[in-house]
C-alpha cells in the first residue's frame, strides 16, 4: 500500500490544458466525479462548445471545443438526476500531474467552481477536513 497524501477540504488547483491556475477547488467525497464550471455548453456538429467563465479574479471568459466527450447520468447534490457531458483535462495537485474526468455544469450557485469527487481522491488522498489549501501552500514554499 503506498502512502497517501493528506489533501484538505478545500484546495487551489490547476488546469493547466486550460490555463487556468489557483482556482478554488472543493474536495467532495459524497461526489464520484469530478465537475468544473462551465457554461453555453453545446453539441454542434458532434463537436463539444463550451465556456469557462473567469474562475479567477483577474481571467476572462474562455471558449473551448473538443471532439473527445462522453456523456453520463449524475445525481446533483440535489437529488436530481441530469445527463452531463464529460471531459478528460490534467489537473494539477502537490506537484503531480492527473488526467481526470470532469463532468461539465453550471456551478454558478455554488462556493467553489471545480469541485473533486471520489474518482480523483481513490487510492491517493486522505482527506483531512480541518485543513485547506494544503496543494496550494506546497506550491508557494
Amino acid at each position: 500500500m503506498k502512502n497517501k497524501i493528506i489533501i484538505g477540504r478545500t484546495d487551489k488547483i490547476d488546469l493547466p490544458d486550460f490555463e487556468i491556475f489557483d482556482v478554488n477547488a472543493k474536495i467532495d467525497t459524497g461526489a464520484y466525479t469530478s465537475a468544473i464550471h462551465c457554461i453555453r455548453i453545446n453539441l454542434i456538429d458532434g463537436i463539444l462548445h463550451f465556456q469557462i467563465p473567469g474562475l479567477m479574479d483577474h481571467q476572462v471568459l474562455k471558449d473551448f471545443t473538443t471532439n473527445i466527450y462522453t456523456t453520463k447520468r449524475v445525481r446533483s447534490s440535489n437529488g436530481k438526476t441530469e445527463t452531463r457531458y464529460s471531459i478528460k483535462t490534467h489537473v494539477l495537485l502537490f506537484g503531480h500531474l492527473y488526467n481526470e474526468e470532469f463532468t461539465l455544469t453550471d456551478r454558478s450557485k455554488m462556493k467553489n467552481p471545480i469541485l473533486l469527487g471520489r474518482k480523483v481522491l481513490r487510492n491517493r488522498f486522505i482527506v483531512d477536513v480541518s485543513k485547506k489549501n494544503l496543494s496550494f501552500n506546497l506550491k508557494y514554499q
